[in-house]
């Protein structure tokens, strides 16, 4: 064949036809990579990551309000107590100023009405009571009857604590609260003569011996004094069961029933001697 002949025209070449000089074409985007696979990020298109890979990156677009304004910064807002937590908190609040007022009232009290420590002084009461036994000493009775507007009389043989006035106490008070043993009732007459001590009245028209005959033991076996006294409506004549060393109704007579404070219950020290009287 001459090369002069013409030619099948060769295929045109592969891809676009050849233009001007220009920006180079976008490459290829490769293929879609299973789910769950990170690939390279195309300029311009977002991407999903899968959930879990930055647990600790904040997301920027969830702290905006959904209208994309900014939030004040600043801690949040403390929200409003509930009113049953306000009032709880303001009743114990109450309460707790209540019990710091009225303990100490209830204390008085009970001191002033109901039961008194007492502290022994001296050796009148011996042996039955020493200096310095700490005592329980019981005021009902004597509370009850002012309320009532009546009078206490104490049993025979009960021990009572009285205010005695003209004797000075060891604050150099001009009365002196103090301690010794019923003998003599209202309407009975009471001799103490020749170390004896004998009561009459109209159940024993001849007299008996209280220290002997009344239920209570005491160490003494002599009652020294002179006395031959009637103890008055509202009175009782009360003696010390030490009676060699007992400044009582030998020496100041008979008391008033409105003398006395209470009457002993219990002795609670020393604890070796605790005793239910």
């Amino acid at each position: 064949m001459s090369p002069n002949q013409d030619q099948p025209n060769p295929p045109p070449p592969a891809g676009p036809p050849a233009g001007p000089a220009g920006p180079a074409p976008l490459p290829t985007l490769p293929p879609t990579l299973p789910t769950g696979q990170a690939g390279p990020r195309a300029v311009g298109q977002e991407i999903n990551l899968p959930p879990g890979i930055y647990p600790n990156v904040p997301d920027p677009y969830s702290a905006l309000p959904p209208d994309g304004s900014q939030q004040p910064s600043g801690p949040p807002p403390v929200p409003a107590e509930p009113p049953k937590q306000r009032w709880e908190h303001t009743r114990s609040v109450i309460s707790t100023i209540l019990l710091l007022i009225l303990a100490p009232l209830i204390a008085l009290a009970i001191t002033a009405f109901a039961f008194q420590s007492y502290q022994v002084e001296g050796a009148s009461m011996e042996k039955t009571l020493s200096n310095n036994d700490r005592l329980i000493v019981n005021k009902l009775a004597r509370t009850w009857a002012r309320i009532t507007d009546g009078h206490y009389t104490p049993t025979r043989g009960e021990v009572v604590i009285f205010n005695q006035a003209g004797l000075y106490d060891s604050e150099g008070q001009p009365q002196k609260q103090l301690i010794k043993r019923v003998v003599g009732l209202p309407g009975e007459r009471v001799v103490v003569k020749e170390n004896k001590v004998i009561v009459y009245n109209d159940k024993f028209p001849e007299g008996f011996n209280p220290d002997k005959d009344n239920g209570y033991s005491i160490s003494a076996d002599e009652t020294p004094g002179d006395v031959d006294t009637l103890v008055e409506e509202n009175e009782v004549f009360v003696l010390g069961d030490n009676r060699t060393n007992s400044e009582d109704s030998r020496y100041f007579g008979p008391i008033s029933t409105q003398q006395i404070v209470g009457k002993l219950t219990f002795r609670i020290s020393p604890l070796d001697k605790i005793q239910k009287f």
